[in-house]
């Protein structure tokens, strides 16, 4: 049950909370939060949008979508990366990722976005609202993302000339957040989903 469970805008003082949240989430990994405290750093043509969930007052989940860039063949478009999406473990499971994930892609909407893209399970973004992205006329920034994982939201202010090849921005690269560097796992999931 999520009803305990309230989202709203990320805060400075909520910094902490997000950095330990999104380190239990990826296994105390330092390379998630680095990333969240370099995309909040970073000069962008779109402010990031940050959202947290909390229970009881206390920051349980959090969700960052930062500017990136589609290199189209018109002309380059400002487009979203939604990335990290993190939960803490003991509130997984509550449908509190869905939550903060339909807050994101509605933030999203509302700031006239009109692409939204991450590299994700398949089976879990898929049911809410993502699609295959190189089916969509996308190409992959890295060969190390099993394509079913490489995925787009396409929102309203989409218009079909917006193909071309997704570029994240530097703080992705410098936080190697960019594919898989377990080949085991990204055969895993290219065999999960195949076609």
């Amino acid at each position: 049950m999520t009803s305990a469970y309230t989202i709203r805008p990320e805060q400075p003082e909520d910094h902490p909370a997000v950095r330990r949240v999104q380190a239990l989430a990826f296994g105390h990994a330092e390379r998630v939060p680095g990333l969240v405290e370099a995309l909040r750093a970073a000069p962008a043509a779109l402010a990031p949008i940050s959202l947290v969930a909390t229970h009881g007052g206390e920051v349980v989940g959090h969700v960052m979508l930062s500017a990136c860039r589609l290199d189209a063949e018109p002309r380059l478009v400002d487009v979203l990366s939604l990335s990290p999406l993190g939960v803490h473990p003991g509130h997984q499971r509550r449908g509190l990722g869905t939550r903060l994930l339909a807050a994101a892609l509605a933030a999203a909407e509302t700031g006239g976005a009109p692409l939204v893209f991450l590299e994700g399970s398949p089976a879990y973004y898929g049911a809410r609202g993502f699609e295959r992205a190189d089916r969509c006329g996308f190409r992959s920034p890295s060969l190390r993302i099993p394509p079913p994982a490489f995925q787009v939201a396409r929102l309203t202010a989409y218009e079909p000339w917006m193909t071309g090849t997704f570029v994240y921005s530097d703080a992705f690269w410098a936080h190697d957040c960019v594919g898989l560097r377990d080949p085991e796992r990204f055969a895993r999931i290219v065999a999960s989903h195949p076609g």
